[in-house]
């Protein structure tokens, strides 16, 4: 049984928001076609990238209003995304997810558009080199060149929060201990959506969750894993960070849904923080799919945004 099962911790809370039912099962039985379906062991990594590249040209539909801008980060590429509105010292160092092999630049752009406008803060979206033409740890050392980058820009660490999804939780949670080790100045606060933070695959709900997940499957997580790194890097602690010393880190915002495989992901990396003497909260939303929080047309996408916000407001101080 997943551990999101038994009687939840003080600093966590289950979000029973059951509006949008037909929307909710209408996009189960899309994902379950389009993503589940593909996602094999033996996939192509590169049919399934233009796929979603496809995908993502097609469907997503970044703010008009939002400025984006590229640029380089000591090597590293990333974008700037921003409002009119945008204070210019509040800064959302953005990690993306998609597995360590694949990016959505338009899902992100208006992904990150909406906490730009929610945060009144300009957001630097970080386009880490990808697998399998760049292996680990390649993404987490992009990850944290990128953050000595911002640093040097002259912006105060307590003006930044770092935050990401999935493989970019995970990378949230590997750059701030790379952060910490190097003894760098680390942001206000962090936010990690559905974080992938255990490459042996030892959480219950790996299993547990399986058959109702419309996205993935633990044998498509099995064989798509030596494409990021190797056997004898599954334990290191900037590919999977569960097993890291959290003490010392800035306060920390898990977000996943109940439903999904990666559910025990962020509770276990949750509970290893809050055991280490970080600040914690977590928040397990019932019956959504992974990083529901970007698909807009979710009312349950704005709600979550609502509770990210209030947490980056109370650690950052940011006011409107």
């Amino acid at each position: 049984m997943s551990q999101a099962a038994t009687a939840l911790p003080s600093y966590a809370r289950l979000i029973d928001d059951r509006r949008a039912p037909f929307i909710r099962a209408l996009l189960n039985l899309i994902l379950r076609w389009l993503i589940k379906r593909a996602m094999k062991p033996d996939a192509d990594v590169f049919k399934l990238r233009a796929m979603q590249i496809r995908l993502d040209q097609k469907y997503a539909h970044p703010d008009p209003a939002a400025r984006v801008t590229q640029v380089d980060c000591d090597g590293v590429k990333a974008t700037w995304i921003d409002l009119p509105e945008s204070r210019p010292e509040r800064v959302i160092f953005y990690l993306h997810g998609g597995a360590w092999m694949f990016h959505f630049p338009r899902t992100y752009a208006a992904m990150m558009a909406r906490w730009a406008r929610h945060l009144n803060a300009r957001v630097l979206l970080v386009d880490y080199r990808l697998a399998p033409e760049h292996r680990y740890p390649a993404g987490a050392d992009d990850c944290e060149t990128a953050y000595r980058w911002l640093l040097a820009q002259g912006v105060d660490s307590k003006n930044i929060v770092i935050g990401g999804d999935s493989a970019g939780g995970n990378l949230t949670l590997a750059t701030l201990h790379r952060l910490k080790v190097a003894d760098q100045r680390l942001p206000a606060c962090a936010v990690a959506i559905s974080p992938f933070v255990d490459f042996t695959l030892s959480s219950a709900s790996l299993v547990s969750n399986e058959s109702i997940d419309p996205m993935f499957t633990l044998e498509a997580m099995l064989g798509l894993r030596p494409h990021y790194l190797n056997p004898e890097q599954l334990l290191n602690i900037d590919a999977s960070p569960v097993f890291a010393d959290f003490t010392g880190l800035p306060p920390i915002f898990f977000q996943a849904s109940n439903t999904e495989m990666l559910c025990d992901e962020s509770v276990r990396a949750a509970a290893r923080a809050h055991q280490d003497g970080v600040v914690v909260e977590l928040e397990l939303w019932q019956n959504l799919p992974h990083v529901f929080q970007a698909l807009a047309k979710l009312p349950q996408a704005d709600a979550a945004l609502k509770s990210i916000t209030r947490f980056v407001q109370t650690h950052t101080g940011w006011v409107a």
